[in-house]
This record gives structure tokens, sequence and C-alpha cells, in this order.
């Protein structure tokens, strides 16, 4: 590859660029540098708030398959700058995405944040680790945080990383987030009902 980018521009994909007008603007950000290759600090704070991901395999036939992993933020941890890894906890057992990874080690994990509308991408290879108990057990969430059963290891090591626009993700909000702003609301409210109680029973007392 030319540029880190070529992992998702294929000539195909940049003949279409080309043919709608937006080969040009791709072209100046592969020459400023393209996507990022390694995990730099503001995309690890990034991953560490996020309390879900997806992750896209493919068997060996190209059958493409996505699977919607989730935790309290910081399950997916960044191990150094080129490797993510999470617990692989016990689920339905159907074991797609392993047997995808034994055929295909190409993956992709997607990132979105509801709350501040944004998205990250990221290509790379993964493989799952069924015998490594301490690096198990280093990634699993407290138990009082989250209790689950983990099963395996997941490592994903990086090869390209693009940030995308906000446009079209919805807006929405974590259960805690709201219920914290609530209960600072309904603080605020009782403490203004109680100086006007004390407002009142002022005005009543010096009539």
């Amino acid at each position: 590859m030319n540029y880190s980018s070529d992992i998702a521009f294929t000539e195909k994909v940049k003949a279409i660029q080309t043919r709608k007008g937006s080969r040009g603007a791709y072209a100046r950000m592969e020459e400023n540098g393209g996507w990022d290759t390694e995990i730099i600090p503001s995309i690890a704070a990034y991953i560490a708030a996020q309390r879900s991901f997806f992750l896209s395999t493919a068997n060996a036939e190209g059958q493409p398959y996505i699977q919607h992993r989730g935790g309290p933020p910081g399950f997916l941890k960044v191990l150094d700058e080129k490797t993510l890894a999470f617990a692989d906890y016990k689920g339905n057992r159907q074991f797609i995405s392993q047997g995808n990874l034994l055929e295909n080690t190409k993956a992709f994990i997607f990132l979105i944040d509801y709350t501040n509308k944004s998205r990250v991408k990221i290509w790379g290879t993964a493989e799952v680790i069924e015998d490594d108990s301490d690096l198990l057990e280093r990634l699993m969430p407290g138990r009082k945080e989250y209790r689950a059963l983990p099963e395996q290891v997941i490592k994903f090591t990086v090869e390209a990383i693009d940030r995308n626009c906000p446009q079209h993700i919805p807006q929405r909000f974590e259960v805690e987030d709201v219920e914290r702003v609530l209960s600072q609301r309904d603080a605020r409210i009782e403490q203004l009902e109680g100086q006007v109680r004390e407002l009142t029973e002022q005005v009543r007392t010096t009539s």
C-alpha cells in the first residue's frame, strides 16, 4: 500500500471516488499523512470511554459477520500503540467470529459514541487466545463493575484508523448520565423550594 487508507480505498473504490467527485479531497488527505496507523493518545482516550463496539470478520469465502461487544468503559483495552484486546465473555456459543478468524485474520472494529456524535473505524487483524489466563484476568473489568464469565481473549492488531464525521448519528444518552443530571435537577428544585418556604415564612411573620 502507498497510503494507509489503501486498506479500504482499493483501485475500484478510487475509481468510484473519481467518478463521483470526492477523489481530490481524499488524495489531499493521503498526501498530508493519511490515516493513523497507531493508537495516538486521543484515540486511546476515546476507546477507553466506550461501552460497546462492533467487531467485523469474514470467513475464507468472504461471507461477512458483525458481532456486538459491550461492557463497562475501558473493557476494550489499549495494550500498546498497535494492539487492542478484550475479554471475550461467554454468550450464545455460536463461535462465528472465532471460526472466521481461523480462516481469515482480517478484522474491523467500529466504535460509535452516540452522546458526542462521533465514530472511529479501525482496520487490522485479530486472533483468539484461549490459553493465557493472566492476560484474560488483566482484561476483565472489576467484578463489581460488570458480572460476566470470561472465556477467552481477542487481540486486535491495528493497521489503519479513520475518524469519521458526525453526520446522521442520532444523539443518545446513557441511563447513568441521564439519572445524574435528573438527580442534580431534583436537588436544585428542592433547594429552591426550601428558599421559597423560608421567604414565605419571613413575609408572613413580618406582615
